[in-house]
């Protein structure tokens, strides 16, 4: 007698995985469809190397003064001419875009190391908890992004690290908010439900399922703040409150160049262009990573 015959039509798992490529795959292959994602993320790539080369790029000291050559034009000497005190300008371009994109990470990751946390506890216990933490949030939310930002420097002090613990106390409502939607909208999902009948504890569930589904938008708000940021600390620096003299900042060298508009337009010059550029660069991106994360088209 012949063995049966079964028929198995149910393709394994490589078979699947040949046809669906991995999500990483599908993300990086839409942002190279993407022109403008890739032009922020070459702007962003720029500035961030040209940041970390300058202790070894063979430039002037950003500090360093010449009174033979004070507000002197571009040249070959100088290619970006020279300020009120004869320092080289793309030295202190360059120097200054440590201070600018740092302040934009570093603010950004004190927004999410506390907004993150708090907005998840809100979304996921409900109740009392997320009354709390929302009314906390609004009254934030009352006052603009900048003037609160403003408001806490002046109060802890200027300097660069008192700029960006503002700028990063400031933008935590806006993770707040993000991470509480997020983690309402992931509870609804029917794997979630599962598990939380299976009694896997809610630490499991924020941790496996909760949190790795809120990273992508996260990402994407990040990315944007990062540009907030950095106009932020611009501002900060150019009221006084950010970077103190004589360490350079794009907002300090627009502070000084108000002065000399029409004697050395290139002092204003120079830095408004890398604010207006380095933003962009972090609009485009995360715009990008907004289209290719976004679930729908995946």
């Amino acid at each position: 007698m012949s063995n049966p015959v079964t028929l198995d039509t149910a393709p394994s798992r490589q078979e699947v995985s040949e046809v669906l490529p991995p999500k990483q795959s599908r993300v990086w292959r839409k942002l190279r469809k993407n022109p403008a994602a890739l032009l922020g993320g070459g702007i962003v790539a720029f500035f961030c190397i040209v940041a970390i080369l300058a202790p070894v790029l063979p430039i002037p000291g950003p500090a360093a003064t010449d009174f033979g050559a004070v507000r002197k034009a571009p040249s070959a000497v100088h290619w970006f001419g020279t300020d009120e005190l004869g320092r080289d300008m793309l030295s202190r371009m360059i120097w200054g875009a440590q201070a600018s994109l740092m302040a934009g990470v570093v603010s950004v990751t004190i927004a999410l190391v506390i907004g993150v946390p708090l907005g998840v506890a809100a979304g996921y216990a409900r109740g009392w908890t997320d009354a709390a933490i929302s009314r906390v949030t609004e009254a934030l939310l009352a006052a603009p992004f900048l003037i609160l930002a403003i408001a806490m420097a002046a109060f802890l002090g200027p300097s660069l690290t008192n700029a960006m613990i503002a700028i990063g106390i400031s933008a935590v409502p806006i993770f707040i908010r993000l991470a509480r939607a997020q983690t309402m909208q992931v509870l609804t999902e029917d794997y979630v439900e599962g598990a939380t009948a299976i009694g896997l504890t809610h630490r499991d569930i924020i941790a496996r399922y909760i949190l790795p589904n809120i990273v992508p938008p996260l990402l994407v708000q990040a990315t944007l703040t990062i540009a907030t940021a950095i106009i932020a600390e611009a501002s900060l620096s150019f009221l006084g409150l950010g970077q103190q003299p004589p360490a350079p900042s794009w907002g300090s060298m627009l502070n000084t160049a108000k002065q000399f508009l029409e004697q050395a337009p290139w002092l204003a010059l120079y830095p408004g262009i890398a604010i207006f550029l380095v933003v962009l660069g972090f609009n485009l991106l995360g715009d990008g990573l907004r289209d290719a994360l976004d679930p729908r088209d995946n």
